[in-house]
């Protein structure tokens, strides 16, 4: 029997990058799959390859939010497992950055995670495993990245809180934070083409296994922690970043 096998699963911004690789492994440990996006092709593309269900949903929108409950529920009842993925980066610094910045961040990764959450419980099972996608970047410091950071730092908190308010109905709450890794987000945050080849090759420098990750690689620390295999862990955080933050070699 397949480890998740009679599990549904809700993985938002399931189209791309690590959601459709978490997707992807979820469908392969028997997982029934729904995926979430605001680009109505990309999610017909992950149907179709994946065979998962895509429906449109935008995370800053509370409404959509609500209408992808409402179809959770009509098309599977109940809900086992919730991947938070869905997010948005974006850099600037301090001295730069704009209102319209701030605003899209946090309301996609902080205000769309927390209400996505919020609106799933009703639907969500006893006993079922909630997981966060953060970031190395919550811990780094890394420059132009405050409001990028502070989103992620923001779940990572919510995480250890939701973990003690749901310990009662043993609803599992975990966060994966990935480092370097590679998916289409690096071409999406406003750098050249040079710009994102040269920070990759800064950061091979201090990752200690001198490579980016793959999204497969976080994808298998999501479904490990959907399973039961991880019973007996909530409120922590797994970093996936291939020795990254523990590299203190300048």
């Amino acid at each position: 029997m397949k480890s998740l096998e009679n599990k549904v699963a809700v993985v938002t911004g399931g189209n791309s990058g690590i959601g459709y690789a978490a997707a992807a492994d979820l469908v392969s440990k028997g997982a029934k799959v729904i995926v979430t996006g605001r680009n109505k092709e990309a999610l017909t593309k992950a149907e179709t390859e994946l065979n998962v269900t895509g429906i449109v949903a935008d995370q800053s929108d509370l409404k959509a939010i609500d209408n992808l409950v409402d179809q959770v529920k009509s098309q599977y009842g109940k809900v086992d497992i919730l991947f938070l993925n869905a997010g948005i980066a974006a850099f600037a610094p301090l001295d730069a950055a704009s209102e319209d910045h701030y605003d899209s961040i946090m309301s996609v990764n902080v205000k769309g995670v927390y209400f996505t959450v919020q609106k799933m419980l009703p639907i969500l099972n006893d006993g079922g495993s909630i997981i966060f996608n953060t970031s190395v970047n919550a811990q780094l410091g890394m420059p132009n990245s405050s409001v990028y950071a502070a989103s992620k730092a923001a779940v990572l908190s919510l995480n250890r809180v939701f973990a003690v308010e749901l310990a009662s109905r043993k609803i599992r709450v975990n966060a994966v934070s990935p480092g370097p890794i590679e998916t289409p987000l690096y071409g999406k945050v406003g750098l050249e083409k040079e710009e994102v080849e040269g920070l990759g090759a800064a950061l091979g420098q201090k990752i200690l296994l001198k490579r980016f990750g793959r999204a497969s690689e976080v994808a298998k620390t999501v479904s490990f922690l959907a399973s039961d295999d991880a019973s007996f862990i909530t409120g922590t955080e797994i970093v996936v970043d291939g020795g990254l933050t523990v590299n203190a070699v300048l």
